[in-house]
């Protein structure tokens, strides 16, 4: 297979790493496509894609991002032309992998471009900031990063390792041929939200699904994880949700670690796609502590720890009327095509009867205010069993696939 990587990077200050990287691609047996995303200095080396065709597929010329002589004018453009240039090469099959060089502006740079590329196409980041919190850099997108552990400013003995093994991951990736089946035909890819309060049930779902001949993606609902799969639904990948953990509206309304943005909730409906909902884990925040510490915000909370460092306060009752009535705000453009499962013996492992959360009448305002916050295109299914229960759990995966067969 003929394979070719983009490598993007600022070719004023990291020309030297380019071209190294260019000569171990062609080494390994891939072509390198050295796109320069710099501005001010001069190339160290010479670029495939120069800056100035670059700038003009952002938007504006070089010349007036020169004159303007600032990186804050420069990145968006940069990042905007780079992001266009690769997506139509992507698009027609001759570009494989994309390699990104940068310090803390060109990972931010860089990490942009990457971030707009398509799920599975291989992206490796080597940055001098990949030690540190990259969740900025990655978001919810499958970016490799690589610490480049020492600076990036010249090649040398260390360095030249880094890059050859940075190339030798981009290049590996291009050989790849397993592709990503986006939603299509009678049994569309199904997206599933879960906490660690509803594995058990969520177990039995991915069984429920797998013997009626359906795959089913997992997203960890802790804020990225709600995220990405309501990217996918946009991207075509997911064609069908059981939205089992809701969590992620909890803690974006109280500043908890799972905050899923201002978005969750609202894309299956305004895609039209068949969701089963239900509104598990929606009892408690995830707040970060230190170790086997509550806050003084919580301490009048019922709570536990989720682990040393995650506490897991729950909400008194007109706290959950907060959530319910932000829950049915977010499903306001669902127009049919979904229904509404609620468990009215707990909403989690933590609520259901014997937990630690345990707390029937904060449930039963939960549930009412939840009812009347719901548009009426969605059907609310009231069931007295827990979120977990076998019993529901095949409900839910029996009404989804209802909806999603239907449709086929």
């Amino acid at each position: 297979m003929d394979t070719t990587v983009a490598v993007l990077a600022t070719l004023d200050t990291k020309g030297h790493e380019a071209e190294y990287l260019r000569e171990q691609l062609g080494r390994l047996g891939s072509a390198a496509l050295v796109v320069d995303v710099g501005v001010l200095g001069a190339p160290q080396c010479r670029a495939d894609v120069p800056r100035n065709r670059v700038a003009a597929a952002g938007g504006t010329t070089l010349t007036a991002l020169v004159e303007q002589g600032t990186r804050e004018a420069a990145t968006p453009v940069m990042a905007a032309g780079a992001a266009k240039l690769l997506a139509d090469r992507i698009a027609a099959g001759t570009v494989h992998a994309v390699i990104g060089l940068g310090g803390l502006q060109g990972t931010a740079l860089c990490s942009q471009v990457l971030r707009t590329l398509p799920y599975g196409f291989p992206k490796v980041m080597v940055s001098t900031v990949a030690s540190g919190d990259v969740s900025a850099y990655v978001d919810v997108k499958d970016i490799t990063m690589m610490f480049s552990v020492a600076d990036l400013l010249g090649v040398n003995t260390f360095t030249r390792r880094l890059l050859a093994n940075a190339a030798g991951a981009a290049h590996g990736m291009a050989q790849v041929d397993v592709p990503i089946v986006t939603r299509g035909g009678d049994k569309p890819l199904i997206g599933m939200s879960n906490l660690g309060v509803l594995t058990s049930g969520a177990q039995l779902a991915l069984e429920l699904f797998a013997a009626r001949g359906y795959e089913v993606l997992v997203f960890h609902a802790v804020g990225s994880g709600g995220r990405a799969m309501e990217q996918m639904m946009r991207q075509g990948i997911v064609g069908a949700v059981f939205d089992y953990a809701m969590g992620e509206i909890t803690d974006e309304l109280f500043a908890g670690l799972r905050a899923g943005g201002k978005e969750r909730l609202t894309v299956a409906g305004s895609l039209g796609l068949p969701q089963v909902l239900c509104p598990g884990g929606v009892e408690h925040v995830g707040v970060l502590v230190a170790p086997n510490t509550v806050p003084a915000r919580w301490q009048d909370h019922q709570h536990v720890f989720h682990s040393p460092v995650v506490l897991a306060p729950r909400l008194n009752a007109d706290e959950l009327r907060q959530v319910a009535r932000e829950i049915g705000r977010r499903l306001q453009s669902t127009r049919g095509n979904a229904v509404l499962m609620l468990p009215k013996d707990g909403t989690g492992r933590y609520a259901m009867p014997g937990g630690p959360l345990r707390d029937p009448a904060g449930d039963a305002a939960f549930f009412a205010e939840l009812k009347a916050a719901v548009p009426p295109s969605i059907p609310v299914v009231e069931r007295d069993l827990h979120a977990e229960d076998p019993a529901f759990v095949r409900e839910c995966v029996d009404r989804l696939l209802a909806l999603v067969e239907r449709r086929a």
